[in-house]
């Protein structure tokens, strides 16, 4: 079984005995109940992570480790962003776990205007920080150290600001009269970023569409069958991390 990750805050420590306290500390005491000898990971998210192993405990929340070397993961390539429109409910919570356990790099929340949900306010900012929430934990579950950044909501004019500066920019849109899989035989960098949008359950207006074409976006369906905005995601970035050899 791989080691657990936890997550630091500052920077990460390197060669020699380190306390891992605070939630996290609590965490791997009290629930994970680590013991002597276990190995863990430690990272702060960003890429920095080093191995270490439980040399024991003190209370409830304080972890004994002692660390390997700090070491730095570099970024993939290319960099995978998805825009992922507003879904009903607790749905955005669950796209932005399953997309970080398949390994996208960004999300940007998208309040398309076909979208029955809309951040405004407190509202806002409290789901903005479930979704931030989500990324991290789902990031220390799926063993990853650099952790997907989630953006601060994106009106459309700024998603086609984003289109534009990408090395490849695709629209998943149900209605398009595309080939059914294009996205599967388009041509993809092999470095750069790749920035894709996947649109609200009543779909992609198109005056959205006009303004991500005139970006540079296409638009593509994944298959016959129409995917629900909050599955859709992590069925584009699986394939797009396996057709650009990063699943390799």
């Amino acid at each position: 079984m791989t080691a657990p990750v936890f997550v630091v805050e500052g920077a990460v420590p390197g060669d020699g005995a380190y306390v891992l306290d605070g939630p996290e500390g609590r965490h791997a005491v009290s629930v994970k109940r680590l013991r002597a000898g276990e190995a863990v990971v430690l990272t702060d998210g960003l890429g920095a992570w080093c191995d270490g192993v439980v040399t024991g405990s003190e209370g409830k929340d304080r972890l004994l480790l002692d660390v390997g070397p700090a070491r730095v993961e570099d970024e993939e390539q290319p960099r995978i962003t998805v825009v992922q429109a507003l879904p009903k409910g607790d749905r955005g919570e669950l796209a932005v776990e399953t997309m970080t356990e398949t390994g996208v790099d960004a999300i940007v929340p998208w309040a398309a205007s076909r979208c029955i949900t809309q951040w405004r306010g407190e509202r806002g900012l409290k789901a903005l920080g479930k979704w931030r929430a989500t990324a991290r934990e789902a990031g220390k579950q799926s063993r990853r150290v650099r952790f997907p950044v989630v953006a601060d909501a994106a009106s459309t004019k700024e998603v086609a600001k984003l289109l534009a500066a990408a090395d490849f920019a695709a629209v998943l849109h149900e209605d398009r009269d595309a080939p059914s899989g294009a996205l599967a035989s388009a041509e993809l960098p092999t470095s750069g970023e790749i920035v894709l949008v996947v649109g609200p359950e009543g779909g992609v207006s198109p005056e959205e569409l006009a303004v991500f074409e005139e970006a540079g976006a296409l638009p593509f369906r994944l298959g016959r069958s129409v995917l629900r905005t909050s599955t859709a995601g992590t069925a584009a970035v699986a394939l797009l991390l396996g057709r650009t050899g990063r699943w390799g």
